[in-house]
């Protein structure tokens, strides 16, 4: 009787010290996160908010230093826009899988006035402020296959995406600001026709590019005759689940679009033209579309449009360098 009165004690006292144990381990956690950021976003309610808009609308405008926000594990059904004022906010997110920033606008969605919102207007996300930074996260238009439907939209300068997701369909992701700088690290950019479009300044670099069946076009550049950058892909991976020989690397939205393909691997959905001129001939005079070292199904250069151009060794490590391509802006 007596053994068994031990047995049952020491039964208890071990459960009581383990569930201790957990709590305390849990609340470590806890106080980790909130130690290393200065906002915690929780759908579920245990940050500080429950959507990243609010906590974009808690940082003091104008703020000349960084702003980290953890986002916790979730799916986040909101419209977001990241204001001129809001500079140096930095996005984390606690997995790039599971944190999941959606809306499901589109182009001709009615605004209520007689018209439409536009492609502009359809954004999920709209980046408008400097200094910005996002990583482990999915940003999405859900929308579907319903025209264009913008994911994310930056107008801001020097802003950095690592290991991010971009799902959507036509137009997915809009660099669109002329004097913006962007760079994508290890990123992961989908969509059909035209879905990564804009006037920006930008270094792809080591991100996979899939093209989904249903679409035609990678690319629709609109870069201003004074920029002499614009979409610059630099060992990537264009992969996809359409056809053989269905999607263009790019087609010229504005006459002075610059596109270029460094060591990047091509799938057999590159068609062997490589490059479309919107029926534009005259684009074929002022628009810049170049490769370097392509492999590959798709990288049948010597097949190339002949206004297109093969880049030299001496051209990749002059002009194609970080430095080179963003002035005094180094990415970090």
């Amino acid at each position: 009787m007596i053994l068994n009165f031990l047995a049952t004690a020491v039964f208890f006292v071990n459960f009581s010290l383990n569930g201790n144990s957990n709590e305390i381990q849990y609340k470590e956690k806890t106080d980790d996160v909130k130690s290393k950021y200065d906002i915690v976003v929780d759908v579920n309610g245990t940050g500080n908010f429950k959507t990243v808009q609010e906590a974009f609308n808690s940082v003091a405008s104008l703020k000349t230093t960084e702003t980290r926000i953890f986002v916790k594990n979730g799916i986040y059904k909101e419209k977001l826009e990241l204001s001129l004022d809001k500079n140096k906010i930095t996005l984390i997110g606690e997995s790039k899988e599971k944190v999941i920033l959606t809306y499901d606008d589109y182009a001709s969605k009615s605004n209520g006035a007689g018209g439409t919102i536009g492609t502009s207007g359809s954004a999920s996300f709209i980046i408008t402020g400097n200094d910005f930074k996002a990583q482990n996260i999915t940003f999405e238009n859900a929308s579907g296959p319903v025209g264009q439907a913008v994911a994310v939209r930056i107008d801001g300068d020097r802003v950095f995406f690592d290991n991010c997701k971009f799902l959507g369909f036509q137009d997915t992701l809009y660099p669109r600001e002329s004097k913006s700088r962007q760079y994508y690290k290890n990123c992961y950019i989908e969509g059909t026709t035209d879905f990564i479009f804009g006037g920006s300044t930008v270094i792809f670099d080591q991100c996979e590019i899939f093209a989904k069946k249903g679409g035609s076009y990678i690319t629709a550049a609109n870069t201003p005759e004074s920029n002499p950058y614009g979409f610059v892909f630099l060992n990537c991976k264009l992969t996809t689940n359409s056809g053989d020989s269905s999607y263009f690397l790019g087609r010229p939205w504005r006459n002075y679009a610059k596109t270029v393909f460094l060591k990047c691997e091509m799938d057999s959905h590159i068609k062997p033209l490589g490059w479309h001129n919107w029926g534009k001939p005259e684009a074929e005079k002022t628009a810049f579309y170049a490769e370097y070292q392509s492999t590959g199904k798709g990288a049948n250069t010597e097949a190339r449009v002949n206004w297109s151009h093969q880049l030299s060794s001496e051209q990749f490590k002059k002009d194609y360098a970080m430095k080179a391509i963003f002035k005094d802006w180094k990415p970090n």
